[in-house]
């Protein structure tokens, strides 16, 4: 009889380990690998769900029952992840950074939408094709959710590449109910000169982002969104390679820039100004560092945080902007307005080199995108955009070049320079009366401003 009893008990034991251990499976993103792309795949979706509570281990979500997952709660934000054309089939190098930040930003569902078996298949065309297929399984899900008490504006749907215009699908068949869309380098191919009604639009959702990062290869063009951010002009991003010569990263470095500086903003580490103008040359050029029709709440930021202009951003329809980047994490620059009055008899063009210090750190940058031209008692306005942010500037370093070397040296007289911060409530910066000899470096430490001078 007692050996009967440790018997039972010895299996009684095992059987709740076992189920234990089942309970704790974490379910991971399907990895394929160019044999699948070659052979092509069947669409197949699934539901990766996350929660703070299991941040890093992944549960499927039933596509049948998904709210018997006592984890679910309606009452919460549900934020949707979805990837893109997998050409390779594996799965993205930044899908688990990307759900923990938005973990660690806010307490919600987070739903990874798998739908690597039919975006992984050399065939791209048959992949768009799949792309309403996935958005007509998501909106039986958010069907399900809204009928068991979900509110629409507390959805959130993130989509990269082609995932972008899945969640423009999706957004179309509840009218635009759905809370907001995030288009990470929408794709272009297949989509491009497309109707509304074929792509992502504005009125797909109650508010509608779209990041572009490679719009002449990978991404598309056009507006798409409330807002649209061209960073880097939309095209060539920093650090990217330039060749072909540089493997896969010459033809994805510029699409997947579009996650890692969304990313960012979730993150929340270094917040990006997005300029609202009518073409990256004007924003170069420093014509568009008025942001007076967004009145008291100032110039939009770039991200997860552009929620906190949306009445403002849906009132103005299609607002296009553009920023700049480092090339790397923290992607943020730091802008200042350089208004510049000279009083030389002739008008002189050429490019300015701007260096910040602050006696431990230094930032440089070059004013070199177009000729300037300096003409008598006129200012002219720029933008400067530095690398780093230097606080409590000590001394400033400015050099005049013309780029003509076989001509006599030229020299521009300032009669002001003004350097006034665009991030921050720091006063501006001042000199007044300098003499600039071409190609030479001249240092100075400003001073107060002379308001009544600008």
């Amino acid at each position: 009889m007692v050996c009967r009893t440790i018997l039972w008990s010895f299996v009684y034991l095992t059987l709740l380990q076992f189920d234990a251990h089942r309970a704790e499976k974490c379910e991971e993103m399907t990895d394929l690998d160019l044999k699948h792309s070659l052979t092509g795949t069947s669409l197949n979706v699934r539901l990766l769900f996350y929660t703070r509570a299991n941040a890093s281990c992944a549960q499927l979500l039933s596509h049948r029952e998904p709210f018997n997952n006592s984890q679910f709660n309606l009452s919460s934000p549900t934020t949707f992840l979805i990837h893109g054309y997998r050409p390779t089939g594996s799965p993205p190098i930044w899908l688990s950074d990307f759900v923990k930040f938005l973990l660690n930003r806010r307490d919600m569902n987070v739903i990874v939408v798998d739908w690597n078996r039919g975006a992984t298949n050399i065939n791209y065309w048959k992949v768009v094709d799949n792309t309403r297929k996935v958005a007509a399984n998501l909106t039986d899900l958010i069907q399900k959710m809204e009928h068991n008490g979900a509110d629409l504006s507390s959805i959130h749907m993130i989509g990269v590449s082609l995932g972008a215009h899945i969640s423009g699908f999706t957004g179309a068949n509840f009218n635009g109910k759905i809370g907001r869309i995030t288009a990470l380098d929408p794709a272009g191919p297949e989509f491009n000169g497309r109707p509304p009604s074929e792509r992502l639009d504005p009125s797909d959702a109650l508010f509608v982002e779209a990041l572009h990062t490679d719009m002449d290869a990978l991404g598309y063009r056009e507006l798409l969104g409330h807002i649209d951010y061209y960073a880097n002009g939309g095209a060539d991003q920093p650090g990217c390679p330039k060749t072909i010569f540089s493997g896969s990263q010459y033809f994805k470095c510029d699409h997947q820039r579009s996650v890692f500086l969304y990313m960012s903003s979730v993150n929340g580490s270094c917040p990006i100004i997005a300029y609202p103008c009518d073409s990256y040359t004007k924003f170069l050029d420093g014509k568009c560092m008025d942001c007076g029709r967004f009145q008291s709440a100032g110039c939009p930021v770039f991200g997860y945080d552009a929620i906190n202009w949306k009445d403002t951003l849906v009132q103005l329809n299609q607002t296009r902007t553009y920023f700049q980047t480092n090339k790397e994490t923290p992607f943020c620059k730091f802008g200042y307005k350089v208004d510049i009055v000279t009083w030389n008899q002739k008008t002189h063009w050429g490019y300015l080199t701007i260096k910040l210090s602050n006696g431990q750190k230094e930032t440089q940058v070059e004013l070199n995108h177009k000729y300037l031209m300096f003409e008598r008692f006129v200012k002219s306005s720029l933008l400067a955009l530095f690398d780093t942010d230097i606080q409590s500037v000590k001394e400033i370093t400015l050099k005049f070049c013309t780029g003509k070397g076989l001509r006599p040296r030229k020299k521009l007289r300032l009669l002001s320079i003004r350097l006034t911060p665009l991030q921050n409530s720091l006063r501006p910066l001042c000199r007044y009366d300098l003499l600039l000899e071409e190609n030479k470096d001249v240092t100075f430490r400003p001073i107060p401003c002379e308001d009544s001078n600008f």
